[in-house]
């Protein structure tokens, strides 16, 4: 939406701001009109939109865990954007947005990076991806981009540091048809129903998202950030995209050896390649699920219903 050099003279820091008697409300300035944070790809990752910060010294630095279960907690960036201007450049039926990261190099520990943020300004590193049609079959979506299984197609294709769009229109990513057809390892939902639970409680973990929750037909609090239980979420995702794309479970070992630096990072943490090994656990029992026709049970429970300051739970719609 904004080049960080040529739209420059549009960008606001915070001693500007504050020095004009602008009064801050978590990460928006309201003054004589709003101004809204400017996000930029290295403050989000995977379904994490507060991936980064920015501190008073201009330098960034990565949110903890304990400040990610704070529903309150958000990101500060480098600069801001009257909202009047951002308003030129938005549809403003746009409620939140599927941004992704530019920079990438297919030697990264990760290369696509994929994830929803609020509907904010967004420097031209952090490109932008328009959703049209049902919510549901976006949530599948941002599945499959944020997958492994997308991920190595991906490193296939990247030849520099540069994931620009001209690559993103060459991605095998899964047409929307595939979301609405019967779930293979629980026919009683579609696949867009299957994963929108998974893909929700991954994504809105602070009330910054709460339009995209609602858009899922959930009006509850943010789910809080629980490092276990997100990590077995993400492994059934990434599971089910593997089925979803016919790979085969050698081949899913194959495509996850692949990822080097994250093998690296867990055999030194767990003495073993964690994700590797619970992904083909749950693609096993997904694969079991599919040749009994029993559906697959879930290790995880459902979230356990949220309040604040009031009695609100999940719609049935969505768990």
């Amino acid at each position: 939406m904004f080049h960080m050099s040529s739209d420059s003279p549009l960008f606001r820091i915070q001693e500007e701001l504050e020095a004009e008697g602008a009064r801050r409300d978590r990460n928006v300035y309201q003054a004589l009109q709003r101004y809204l944070p400017l996000y930029e790809a290295k403050l989000f990752h995977h379904f994490d939109h507060r991936w980064a910060t920015y501190e008073a010294a201009g330098e960034t630095r990565n949110f903890t865990p304990t400040e990610k279960q704070d529903e309150q907690c958000v990101v500060l960036p480098r600069y801001w954007v009257a909202h009047q201007e951002i308003q030129k450049r938005i549809d403003p039926k746009s409620r939140w947005l599927l941004a992704f990261r530019d920079v990438c190099r297919s030697t990264d520990e990760r290369t696509a990076i994929f994830t929803a943020i609020p509907a904010v300004a967004v420097g031209h590193t952090a490109p932008l991806l328009c959703l049209p049609g049902r919510l549901e079959t976006a949530a599948g979506l941002m599945a499959c981009l944020s997958s492994f299984v997308l991920d190595y197609t991906v490193r296939q294709f990247v030849g520099g540091t540069h994931l620009s769009y001209s690559y993103l229109k060459q991605l095998p990513v899964l047409p929307p048809e595939a979301y609405t057809r019967p779930c293979p390892w629980d026919r009683g939902c579609t696949v867009a129903s299957w994963l929108l639970p998974c893909t929700l409680e991954l994504t809105y973990t602070a009330w910054d998202l709460q339009p995209f929750a609602q858009e899922c037909g959930y009006d509850g609090p943010p789910f809080r950030w629980e490092e276990a239980r997100r990590f077995l979420l993400r492994c059934e995702l990434d599971a089910a995209c593997f089925h979803l794309y016919g790979v085969e479970r050698e081949d899913v070992a194959y495509i996850l050896d692949t990822f080097p630096i994250v093998a690296r990072k867990e055999r030194a943490i767990y003495g073993e390649y964690r994700t590797q090994r619970v992904i083909l656990e749950i693609y096993d029992a997904l694969a079991a699920a599919m040749r009994t026709g029993e559906p697959y049970t879930s290790p995880l429970e459902p979230p356990p219903a949220q309040t604040d300051g009031g009695d609100q739970t999940l719609k049935s719609q969505v768990f």
